[in-house]
């Protein structure tokens, strides 16, 4: 199907939206579009959106501005968390003619060819949706992120996404493989499990997430299973026993912390202590010392201290993890934190981060050196910057390689021994 048009994607947030993203584009090349990319003059751009901080919400509206600027013809669609959470704000923002929640962004295409309205808003109850849409990502990426879940019934203090996402959801085990098998008849190597809460995969199927990875192990073709984010309660001693034994599942775990501190944790209405925390961490690194462990952490909540800070710093110091994602807690009205009376100061939230940012480097740079001298496997990606060619071991750490397009999409094993001041090894 020919229709000449022209679209183009921006994705903000999570490796979810980023799936997400891949499998609403291919419906409109399945009806004539032709993707461009986003400094392209196109037809319809599409936004598939964050709203976890008022910092994101921004940066999608200045995603509308500079693709009005390029084409002020051009249809727009602003889809996903934040169209969900805030349609009437969009709406009265202007310059947007459709505004699609996480359940419709799916039907984009069916608005695009039906609606004739200037401005079509679509965003159901998400809290009463039940069905599971599946998604995953193909493009030129050796890797391929595959959507296992949806949705978190855990509605921590601080966070708006079970508002924006609904109910944990999942599809089945079987579905779940039939789609790992699509990837892998497409030639990808690896696959990263991505959604919202993994850890709660199959609870509307009585099925579970050990299971899962159980099963997709068993896919041909895929040789190469990364796990993403995974809450500290969900990531079983049984988990990390069967990836420390397995060939194919890798030695990489994401994992919330969100704060060190348990009167914080408390607050937060986390389903851990820093006890569990610390003992998942030793546990995995007793099985499998050279491991990669990141931890999200949310610096300036409502109540934290200086001292309740400190308890997080010296905490995360104490423990083997080889880096961090540093996150500054932003207000939003769905979540309970915001009516809590401790505020922290903006000064405060800034020097907060910045020395939690320092430790995370810190530790970053000991994880390397720790695997300095020691003989990992790359999986080579296809980008070729400045004659240069880029892969992830499966523990995680960035190897740069002369750029040689056969090696392109294929597993080598390399031994890590030149490692440059901007920390980057190089083969």
């Amino acid at each position: 199907m020919e229709n000449n048009k022209t679209v183009a994607f921006q994705t903000f947030g999570c490796k979810l939206n980023f799936a997400e993203t891949s499998t609403i584009s291919k419906t409109f090349l399945n009806n004539g579009y032709k993707k461009v990319g986003l400094k392209d003059k196109a037809d319809i751009y599409v936004i598939n959106s964050c709203t976890v901080t008022n910092n994101a919400e921004k940066r999608c509206k200045d995603a509308i501005k500079r693709a009005k600027k390029i084409n002020p013809q051009a249809k727009i669609a602003l889809i996903g968390c934040y169209a969900q959470l805030r349609p009437k704000e969009l709406e009265s923002f202007g310059n947007i003619d459709y505004v699609l929640g996480n359940h419709e962004k799916f039907k984009l295409i069916d608005h695009v060819k039906n609606s004739s309205e200037s401005c079509f808003t679509s965003n159901e109850n998400i809290l009463k949706v039940k069905d599971f849409s599946p998604a995953y990502s193909i493009d030129d990426r050796t890797r391929t992120f595959l959507k296992v879940q949806d949705g978190c019934d855990y509605y921590c203090t601080f966070c708006a996404i079970p508002f924006a996402r609904g109910k944990s959801r999942s599809d089945t085990i079987a579905n779940t493989v039939k789609q790992a098998e699509e990837i892998a008849k497409q030639g990808q190597k690896e696959i990263i499990l991505t959604g919202v809460n993994i850890g709660t995969f199959g609870k509307n199927h009585n099925e579970n997430f050990f299971q899962l990875i159980k099963a997709l192990e068993q896919v041909k073709g895929i040789e190469r299973i990364r796990i993403s984010s995974i809450e500290p309660n969900l990531i079983t001693e049984e988990i990390i026993e069967h990836i420390s034994q397995s060939n194919i599942i890798l030695p990489h775990f994401h994992i919330p912390l969100q704060s060190g501190s348990n009167e914080m944790l408390k607050l937060m209405k986390r389903k851990y202590n820093r006890e569990l925390f610390a003992k998942r961490i030793k546990n995995i690194k007793e099985k499998m010392p050279l491991a990669c462990i990141a931890a999200d952490v949310i610096i300036g909540s409502p109540g934290e201290t200086e001292d309740l800070f400190m308890e997080t710093y010296n905490f995360i110091q104490s423990l083997e993890l080889s880096y961090l994602h540093v996150f500054t807690y932003s207000d939003r009205p769905e979540a309970k934190a915001s009516d809590m009376e401790y505020k922290v100061s903006s000064k405060a939230k800034k020097d907060r981060s910045k020395r939690l940012h320092e430790l995370g480097e810190k530790k970053k740079r000991d994880f390397y050196k720790l695997n300095a001298e020691t003989e990992h496997i790359v999986l080579w990606e296809a980008s070729n910057k400045a004659g240069l060619m880029s892969g992830l071991t499966e523990n995680y750490i960035p190897v740069y390689t002369n750029y040689k397009n056969e090696k392109v999409n294929s597993l080598e094993l390399v031994k890590l021994n030149k490692f440059n001041s901007d920390g980057e090894w190089t083969i």
